[in-house]
């Protein structure tokens, strides 16, 4: 992952996520799998960024595949990309407090639920 090029994006969003995409992994691989996204989600605290994708990835940990454990590794290319993205608060700005939420009517293609997102903001800096 070291000598990796940077991605712009955390996730190809042309590409829609399914659990029957790609091969199945390995044990060992699926373990390593799990590991990762539990990683990044304790990494979504302070990158609200990735918070999407790895929802959409931790709901595959029961049978990841090939697919999701590249979806997974663009997530790294993105963060060596990006190291000074993140919470910043800055300490002259108002304390406004403003949330944005949408919605996907049945988004999921497994399961036909929708996808709801949202966002808080404090000042200018995403804090949830």
């Amino acid at each position: 992952m070291l000598a990796s090029r940077p991605a712009s994006t955390p996730m190809d969003y042309s590409t829609r996520l399914t659990a029957s995409m790609g091969t199945p992994l390995s044990e060992t691989s699926s373990s390593s799998y799990r590991r990762l996204i539990g990683r990044l989600i304790y990494l979504t605290n302070t990158h609200p960024d990735i918070t999407h994708v790895v929802q959409q990835l931790s709901q595959y940990m029961a049978h990841p595949t090939s697919a999701h454990s590249q979806a997974a590794f663009r997530i790294l290319r993105y963060l060596k990309g990006s190291p000074g993205s993140g919470i910043f608060l800055a300490a002259h700005d108002t304390l406004q407090l403003k949330a944005f939420s949408d919605s996907d009517w049945a988004g999921c293609r497994d399961t036909r639920r929708s996808i709801t997102g949202f966002s808080v903001y404090l000042g200018p800096s995403l804090i949830s």
